[in-house]
């Protein structure tokens, strides 16, 4: 690694410090840092920042400080170049983050030397069409989820696999993800863990109304439709959480499998379920 670039969500708690002793850690080995425009200002240095997106060409991986949602944004940005992405956890769960603090010098030390490997993950792929013509069209790494505004009772949904009626919906919502989304908002859902390397589409419903409604596993080379009925109030279309695109009756969703990949940088030797026991404790006393 001989450029590494720094995304830091500065809203996690007090950081600067530990950002700052980083950077110096590895320009003493001769590794060259460079900084999106958060991470440059948090460390006084704002002239040197540039956006996220265009690290990605620029190094031979990003580091990530901040939780899932951090990663999950500079994964959307960085995936069309290629360039591997790697996080230090400062939230909660962190299923997607590779690093805690307490661990942070060991797996640096392995990166260094080469002692890593890399990882890719499914993306997703969605297209609006209104009256037939393209109108939104945007790349996730958890979910696409379909699903009503905050003060609608229900949203009417037709849900089409390749073509072909799987039914019409009623509830707050569904949600498409991908196997890295299967442990987002598809978990608590209701729908299954899926494993990372097992590409699948994962359709679940939210709240449905008929509980003949259940999540659908279906293959990656599947296109979902979803078509918005006649709906009072706000239906909005939200790619890993992010503020959504408002959608009109008639609008049609289209998801898929993206044409590029994530990719992550794997230090440690923990497996996926290793991460499943620490992250849903709960599970400690299966």
């Amino acid at each position: 690694m001989n450029t590494i670039g720094l995304v830091v969500n500065s809203n996690k708690g007090n950081v600067a410090g530990a950002v700052g002793k980083l950077v110096d850690w590895l320009q003493e080995r001769q590794v060259k840092v460079l900084f999106n425009e958060e991470s440059a200002t948090l460390l006084g240095r704002p002239a040197a920042g540039m956006p996220t997106r265009e690290l990605g060409p620029k190094c031979d991986c990003i580091m990530v400080w901040g939780g899932d949602g951090t990663l999950l944004n500079c994964a959307r940005q960085v995936a069309p170049s290629g360039t591997p992405i790697f996080g230090v956890n400062l939230g909660r769960l962190g299923f997607l983050t590779e690093i805690d603090i307490p661990d942070l010098t060991e797996k640096m030390q392995a990166l260094i030397a080469g002692q890593y490997t890399i990882k890719e993950r499914m993306m997703l792929e969605a297209a609006v069409l209104r009256d037939g013509q393209p109108v939104y069209n945007s790349i996730c790494l958890n979910d696409a989820v379909v699903a009503k505004g905050a003060f609608l009772k229900m949203v009417h949904l037709n849900l089409q696999v390749d073509g072909e009626l799987v039914g019409r919906f009623a509830g707050d919502g569904v949600i498409v993800s991908s196997p890295t989304g299967s442990t987002a908002y598809s978990l608590s859902a209701g729908g299954p863990i899926i494993t990372p390397e097992v590409n699948v589409l994962l359709i679940t419903p939210i709240c449905p109304h008929s509980l003949a409604n259940r999540p659908i596993v279906i293959s990656p080379e599947s296109q979902v439709e979803i078509e918005v009925l006649p709906t009072e109030g706000q239906v909005m279309l939200s790619m890993d959480g992010q503020p959504g695109f408002t959608l009109n009756n008639g609008d049609r969703v289209l998801v898929k499998k993206a044409p590029i990949k994530a990719r992550f940088v794997k230090i440690s030797q923990t497996s996926f379920y290793q991460v499943l026991r620490e992250k849903l404790k709960e599970w400690q006393g299966c």
